[in-house]
């Protein structure tokens, strides 16, 4: 099966137009695009698919023995799509100093791509719809609970010091993305769901209400989250930060990505680590420290990238260092 990322799906559908310059900035600030996977949702404003919720019944069969009928337990379920958007706006004659316009505006507008991506790749972990119906349903919503099905999915971190509630942890995701497990979803018929329209020369106002000319530009994102199959996340919780220290930790990382690797169903698609800056520093310096030979720096696309037991440990801004932790019975 076709496993195609936004730059893939962005070369294919606007192969001569802005939509892979723009996605290849969206990449530089967000490793999590290398790796996952986009679908293009057969909804306007999302995707609908079939989770497998159970499994068939099989049974062993003596001759002239015949074996009840049975079949697998499926939801159909619909993810949503949300909808990023950002102006960029510049002074007209700023903007013209230097010749070159067009160049001057992007390199201006690489902060609102920057920014946009930020929050994506935030969404993909904290989006919640019952509080923010505008987002999309992320990862954390779909990993909290310990009691449901996805729950054996949930590794408890927990140390000594670790309280339940407080604000101070974060997580590891491990994610096999792939058309047929989790992938990300952008609306049907549309440029990778990115739009960028140059508004051209327009009047804008200063905080006096004085009036300059300027150039403004419209970006827009629609994209949404899809797990067709739970098992093929694993979420590492109630990592303490303040316990990650250079001359130790009370948490072993080691042994806990290690239970991860052992719990997901398997490495299929594309498999990736992801975990906050405070995690992949502490993690590089176990590497310096030689404390363990399952962390290494490999090659991965062209780039040095950290690797545990060869799969790719990915940096994301996004995820948060101040979650309150999942609870365990």
């Amino acid at each position: 099966m076709t496993m195609l990322t936004l730059a893939d799906w962005a070369r294919r559908i606007d192969p001569d137009g802005k939509v892979p310059s723009i996605v290849e900035i969206l990449s530089e600030t967000n490793e999590i695009l290398d790796d996952m996977i986009f679908v293009e949702g057969n909804l306007p404003t999302g995707h609908r698919t079939t989770v497998r919720s159970g499994l068939p019944s099989v049974a062993w069969r003596l001759l002239n023995y015949g074996v009840q009928p049975s079949k697998s337990t499926t939801v159909q379920v619909d993810d949503s799509i949300g909808m990023l958007e950002a102006y960029s706006e510049i002074d007209k004659d700023l903007a013209d100093l230097n010749g070159n316009t067009a160049a001057f505006r992007l390199t201006e507008d690489t902060a609102f791509l920057e920014a946009m991506s930020e929050e994506m790749a935030a969404t993909v972990f904290y989006g919640d719809t019952t509080t923010d119906p505008e987002k999309f349903l992320g990862l954390d919503a779909r990993f909290n609970d310990a009691t449901a099905p996805s729950g054996k999915n949930i590794v408890n971190a927990r140390g000594a010091a670790y309280t339940a509630g407080t604000p101070e942890n974060t997580s590891i995701w491990l994610v096999a993305w792939s058309p047929t497990t989790v992938h990300g979803i952008f609306p049907k018929g549309s440029k990778a769901g990115l739009i960028h329209q140059d508004l051209g020369e327009v009047t804008l106002t200063d905080a006096s209400g004085g009036r300059f000319q300027g150039y403004r530009a419209r970006y827009q994102w629609k994209l949404g989250l899809t797990v067709r199959d739970w098992r093929y996340v694993v979420r590492v919780a109630n990592i303490k930060t303040s316990a990650l220290t250079k001359s130790g930790s009370a948490f072993d990382l080691v042994d806990l990505m290690l239970d991860a690797l052992g719990r997901i169903k398997a490495l299929k698609g594309r498999p990736a680590f992801y975990v906050s800056r405070t995690v992949k520093s502490f993690l590089r310096r176990q590497i310096v420290n030689k404390d363990n030979v399952m962390l290494s720096f490999d090659s991965v696309g062209g780039k040095e990238v950290l690797t545990f037991a060869g799969i790719p440990v990915r940096l994301c801004e996004g995820i948060s260092d101040t979650e309150t932790g999942v609870t365990f019975t």
